[in-house]
């Protein structure tokens, strides 16, 4: 049986790297007493993969890693097994039977992400709000994105799906995945510019939502949460 683990990063956990997390998940598995698959071969290992892991200083409440289990197990007692074992800035929200098919993992699916962005450090300018909505009427949002080899110059507004603002936050969904991955920091780069803000002072605090998945809904193409994808074991 495949499951889906749905999780909250939050506090100072949100300094603790992939890594790390994943150790600490495959700890917790033997802790809580989840019947967790190991791999075949000489150096077997719990089956465990995560769906986009956050970057380092990001916290969220929509974290998911895929499992496979060797004997089935409730969702209500995973969930308190592996609550009653996690420190603080770690809580399961759900754990959910998911397809087979090894096409199927979170790693595989994900195709979008949510955030809000707040300002932790400089000043908008008194009309942000008013720009926030003509942001997205710009023909083209260009933005030079490094990589470890190279910078080049790239349009990335067919990679934000939505962005608006709530209360004194940026809301906003974009690319995630391994086709097209787009992060929360070069959307509001982006928006700074607009701005015409000075970028070296500011610096923004991002909270990812969930993490999406393209489905068919009612005969057309829509984003839905990978939670969504799974099923309560009873």
């Amino acid at each position: 049986m495949k499951v889906r683990v749905k999780f909250k990063k939050y506090g100072a956990m949100r300094f603790i790297g992939h890594l790390d997390v994943m150790r600490y998940f495959q700890k917790a598995m033997i802790r809580a007493d989840i019947p967790i698959a190991f791999s075949e071969g000489f150096s077997p290992h719990q089956i465990m993969s995560f769906a986009n892991p956050l970057g380092i200083g990001v916290t969220s409440e929509g974290e998911y890693f895929d499992i496979e289990l060797q004997r089935e197990i409730s969702s209500k007692n995973a969930v308190k097994q592996l609550n009653d074992v996690m420190v603080e800035g770690m809580e399961v929200v759900s754990f959910r039977q998911i397809a087979e098919e090894k096409k199927k993992t979170g790693m595989a699916i994900v195709a979008g992400a949510d955030y809000l962005s707040s300002l932790k450090q400089g000043t908008f300018p008194k009309d942000w709000k008013e720009k926030a909505s003509t942001f997205m009427n710009q023909e083209q949002i260009l933005i030079v994105k490094k990589t470890k080899r190279s910078e080049k110059e790239v349009n990335i507004k067919p990679m934000i799906y939505k962005f608006e603002v709530r209360d004194e936050r940026i809301y906003m969904q974009v690319a995630t995945g391994s086709v097209e991955n787009l992060k929360p920091g070069l959307v509001m780069q982006a928006f700074c510019q607009y701005l015409h803000m000075d970028e070296e002072a500011t610096s923004f605090a991002n909270h990812r939502l969930d993490l999406y998945a393209n489905a068919e809904v009612d005969g057309n193409r829509e984003l839905v949460t990978l939670e969504s994808l799974g099923s309560e074991i009873e």
